[in-house]
């Protein structure tokens, strides 16, 4: 077996020149009208981080590594399936986006260091944006593709069967948070509304890449355990970032949660509180690697790296 740890960058780089290169074949399959391929093919370029993407990749890594026939060490990283995945949860993730920064949602005008798409192109071209790179996350998992091996359909059941409640989930987490907004509320409360809102779909991407390397019973509850924490921190380093970063820094308008007086960690419990909560998510979710993995687990990596967000 060729266990050999790969280097956090290199699988970065790797994620993402993949990825740029299955959106293009994606977004050209779906054959759409002007301007709506511009308006989507603009949200999905953009400079994002990959966070989800890298989490299907990771967790695909992760599990392939404990395999006694594992070898990591040779191109391509990630199997056809992998790649149906990390597209899956980037167009969601985007389609998410594009909504929420509409008038009637957050009312933002700048994202990943751009105009939002609705300033790009006007609002009901991103309303059908959103909506259209919703139903290619799920063709995407489903669908014959140029450039990819057919899906099987128990492979496909089983992805889609991972991935559609917890779309389902973040759609009812961006209700429950506006629904929370003029409001206090307790800290059980504000774990509701982000374990679906933001921790849902980060579940969904480490958990379809642990089932495209088959992971078994055992290394699902520690992938679980594992995706729970880093959403909910995740959502944490949001709320701190959102009051100490800069526009400049995050690519997106700070001071925005204040502005539309939401309920976040940081009302709830201080900068220095909701930090050292944040670091002890990260620490449970690197324990339930630690526990059941190889101690130089991607997952690992990726963990360490999003904590680096905050410094």
């Amino acid at each position: 077996m060729t266990n050999q740890h790969l280097n956090f960058d290199t699988l970065s780089q790797q994620v993402i020149s993949t990825l740029q290169a299955d959106i293009e074949t994606l977004l050209n399959h779906a054959n759409l009208p002007s301007p709506l391929h511009e308006a989507c093919h603009y949200a999905m370029t953009g400079q994002g981080k990959k966070v989800r993407p890298l989490l299907v990749a990771s967790g695909y890594l992760t599990v392939l590594a404990s395999s006694q026939a594992a070898t990591i060490d040779t191109l391509p990283l990630f199997d056809d399936n992998c790649r149906r995945a990390m597209l899956a949860v980037e167009f969601l993730h985007t389609y998410s986006l594009i909504h929420d920064d509409l008038p009637c949602m957050d009312d933002d005008d700048l994202r990943r260091g751009r105009p939002t798409c609705h300033i790009k192109f006007g609002e009901a071209t991103a309303l059908l944006a959103g909506d259209v790179l919703q139903t290619l996350a799920f063709e995407a998992l489903s669908a014959d593709l140029p450039g990819f091996a057919p899906i099987s359909n128990d492979k496909a059941a089983s992805l889609l069967t991972l991935f559609a409640p917890r779309a389902r989930r973040m759609v009812s987490g961006q209700m429950l948070d506006l629904n929370a907004e003029n409001k206090q509320v307790s800290q059980p409360q504000l774990e509701a509304i982000h374990r679906d809102k933001t921790g849902a779909l980060i579940e969904a991407a480490v958990l379809m890449g642990a089932a495209c390397a088959d992971a078994n019973d055992t290394q699902y509850q520690a992938l679980t355990s594992f995706a729970s924490n880093v959403g909910l921190a995740f959502q944490v380093q949001d709320d701190i970032l959102d009051v100490t970063s800069s526009t400049d820094t995050l690519g997106k308008p700070t001071g925005s949660d204040e502005g539309l007086n939401k309920s976040t960690y940081v009302k709830l419990m201080g900068v220095e509180a909701a930090t050292d909560y944040a670091k002890s998510l990260f620490l449970a979710a690197t324990q339930a690697i630690d526990d059941n993995f190889d101690k130089n687990s991607s997952l690992i990596d990726l963990a360490q790296w999003l904590w680096q967000r905050q410094k």
